[in-house]
């Protein structure tokens, strides 16, 4: 079941961007002249000291950089939401009960709209956010076995729909800030930035509330 739930969720990622693809080139690139250059490696006998630094310059270092840069003051700004009460309430609550009609809406919940929003610096504290929404922590969760996390979403109103609709917002919605940063330094548009983020989104919001009004027709 999971080997095709992965499968299916590649297909449709597939068939969107080519989708996607088709569409603009009829419309707003209609008639601009495009190129596809592939860039390949040299062919030459390994020099393991240099792939050995280039990987720890180009991965270890970058991603340790981009920790520090972007991941924990977004761990700062979520503990403050998640500890910092208006009345009775935190303001994570606060932000989940707003967001939570467009939640239903399209098949979710506002504290998974919240965890999505949340998860833009990086899309690796999504899930543990949502945990901590849903346990009403102060920190960041984590559960050493899938049945425990499967028991706290069941019981928090998770049905097959939710499931697929999450599934689906997970493949189309706006993209990290790390990919936001690289299409705006690489276009040097803040337009195109933006439609780089509107267009997944948008396909995402429509596929959910889709599937969520297919789900509410057979009862699932």
């Amino acid at each position: 079941m999971g080997a095709a739930a992965l499968l299916g969720v590649l297909l449709l990622g597939v068939a969107a961007t080519l989708g996607c693809t088709r569409l603009l080139t009829a419309t707003v690139l209609k008639g601009t002249p495009s190129a596809f250059a592939l860039e390949l490696p040299p062919f030459r006998r390994p020099r393991v000291g240099q792939v050995v630094v280039r990987s720890l310059l180009d991965r270890t270092v970058f991603v340790l950089a981009r920790a520090v840069a972007v991941a924990a003051p977004a761990g700062g700004v979520i503990w403050l939401l998640a500890n910092i009460t208006l009345g009775d309430t935190t303001i994570l609550a606060h932000i989940t009960g707003f967001l939570d009609p467009l939640g239903q809406l399209m098949g979710l919940d506002g504290v998974i709209l919240t965890a999505f929003l949340l998860g833009w610096p990086a899309n690796e504290i999504v899930m543990p956010v949502m945990l901590m929404a849903y346990l009403a922590q102060g920190s960041l969760v984590d559960f050493d076995q899938l049945t425990g996390v499967q028991a706290l979403l069941e019981a928090h109103g998770w049905t097959m729909t939710t499931a697929v609709c999450t599934l689906l917002f997970t493949l189309f919605h706006w993209p990290c800030s790390t990919t936001c940063l690289t299409i705006w330094r690489e276009s040097k548009s803040i337009k195109w930035t933006l439609v780089a983020v509107a267009v997944p989104t948008l396909l995402g919001v429509g596929l959910c509330i889709l599937v969520n009004a297919l789900g509410s027709l057979l009862g699932i």
